[in-house]
């Protein structure tokens, strides 16, 4: 623990005025570390854009994940889908009950090489040996676009054309079609056609959430850290500078000492030669 002479030092003129130096610093840096940390918590709303309809050939390509931009998006496409492709999603709840997606490849119009994406048509309760076809035609529906879904464990337990999961590069290798990497839940209800025994599905966006920028965070630390070093550079000056003046008191008591030991000898040689000389 520092002793009084180290305060002593301390509230010396230019220590104090060094002092003031470091506080002013030290809230810069506080400052700036507050608007970092606030700058690594980014807010994310899904909903933001999500509900407003948009073409899907407008703002995804295929052959590339979706990306947060695409995601949770209301699209609208046009197209037909693709004869025999119907399957079945197990394992989908809706109003508590568990049941299955019916889902089909749809052939969208405008895509790039004639790319298909999958789409559910509806929720029904019971897995029927046949999936009932999808409408035939052109049509144009209008639904959530989604990601992929990872493929389910194998090996498989439920019989084709029931699905796991809705997984696009399983679907991709029972349609030998090349497809988009996400998929839509139609909302229009146009994908059911005359299957009356499919209910609608609604997915709604993602909830709001919040990013966090690690080089923010990282940043916000740095500059508390700068803000301890500015008080542990005054506290180093300071202690140095009584340091030093220690050391100069202890060698000025040194010489004092030795002038003193010396004025002693030369008083006694001189008291010495007098009592000779006499």
């Amino acid at each position: 623990m520092p002793s009084s002479s180290f305060w002593a030092t301390a509230r010396q003129p230019q220590w104090i005025t060094l002092l003031i130096l470091a506080l002013v610093l030290a809230t810069v840096f506080v400052v700036l570390s507050a608007w970092q940390f606030d700058q690594s918590r980014t807010e994310r709303s899904y909903a933001q854009d999500t509900e407003i309809p948009v073409e899907l050939t407008d703002i995804y390509a295929p052959e590339r994940p979706i990306g947060v931009d695409e995601a949770d998006r209301i699209v609208n496409l046009s197209g037909e889908f693709v004869p025999q492709t119907e399957v079945l999603i197990a394992n989908r709840m809706r109003d508590g009950e568990e049941g299955y997606w019916a889902v089909a490849a749809f052939a969208v119009e405008g895509a790039p090489d004639d790319q298909v994406i999958p789409v559910v048509r509806g929720w029904t309760a019971e897995a029927e040996t046949t999936v009932e076809a999808a409408p035939t035609g052109e049509i144009t529906l209008q639904g959530r676009l989604l990601p992929t879904e990872a493929p389910g464990p194998g090996p498989r337990e439920l019989p084709y054309p029931v699905l796991p999961s809705l997984s696009v590069a399983e679907l991709i290798n029972l349609w030998g079609e090349d497809s988009y990497s996400g998929f839509v839940v139609d909302f229009s209800e146009e994908a059911a056609g005359s299957a009356s025994s499919l209910q609608p599905v609604w997915v709604g966006p993602q909830p709001e959430g919040r990013d966090i920028n690690w080089l923010n965070l990282f940043y916000a630390v740095e500059w508390v850290v700068f803000a301890g070093f500015a008080f542990y550079l005054w506290w180093r000056l300071v202690k140095d500078a009584h340091e030093r003046q220690l050391e100069e008191e202890r060698l000025d008591r040194e010489w004092e000492q030795q002038w003193r030991a010396e004025q002693a000898a030369k008083q006694r040689q001189d008291e010495k030669h007098v009592e000779e000389s006499t």
